[in-house]
């Protein structure tokens, strides 16, 4: 189409009345628009917000229960309870080798005796990470002194 075309055809189509009529029957709408009448929409927004806000208030509250207000005991008592397994396996483990040194359990006991003195200090400031750690370190070492005393030294590469 060029311009002359375009305009003639702009022309034509203003000085043609046309009736377009809508798909819906929308003035029952309009009337109600007109006449001030106001709809529910503020109760049908307002609810779903209200119900996600609740929701988001209730899975921060377990969060925290979850997270903060977990007992730190567990964590040392987890712990305890994983080298204790540990120690029980190398010990029934090793039950039928002979110990390379004789005094290997006197060591064993010293180490058990830190072990206590950790647990004691971690009962008073049981989120201290530097004792948790200690613990952690004592009972590596307990390990450690079971492995060493019982692998000959011509196994160890």
């Amino acid at each position: 189409m060029n311009k002359p075309d375009f305009d003639t055809f702009v022309s034509q189509s203003i000085a043609e009345p046309s009736d377009i009529t809508p798909d819906k029957d929308l003035w029952p709408g309009i009337e109600r628009a007109i006449d001030g009448e106001v709809t529910n929409v503020t109760n049908a927004l307002f609810w779903p917000k209200v119900t996600g806000i609740a929701a988001c208030f209730m899975a921060g509250l377990v969060a925290w229960q979850v997270v903060v207000k977990q007992p730190h005991h567990n964590t040392m008592a987890s712990m305890s309870h994983f080298f204790e397994q540990q120690k029980h396996v190398l010990l029934v483990k090793y039950d039928t080798q002979p110990a390379i040194v004789n005094d290997w359990q006197v060591q064993l006991q010293e180490l058990e005796s830190a072990e206590q003195a950790v647990k004691l200090a971690l009962k008073n400031d049981p989120e201290n990470a530097a004792l948790l750690k200690m613990l952690a370190q004592v009972y590596q070492q307990q390990l450690d002194l079971i492995n060493k005393v019982h692998e000959p030294r011509w196994q160890q590469i």
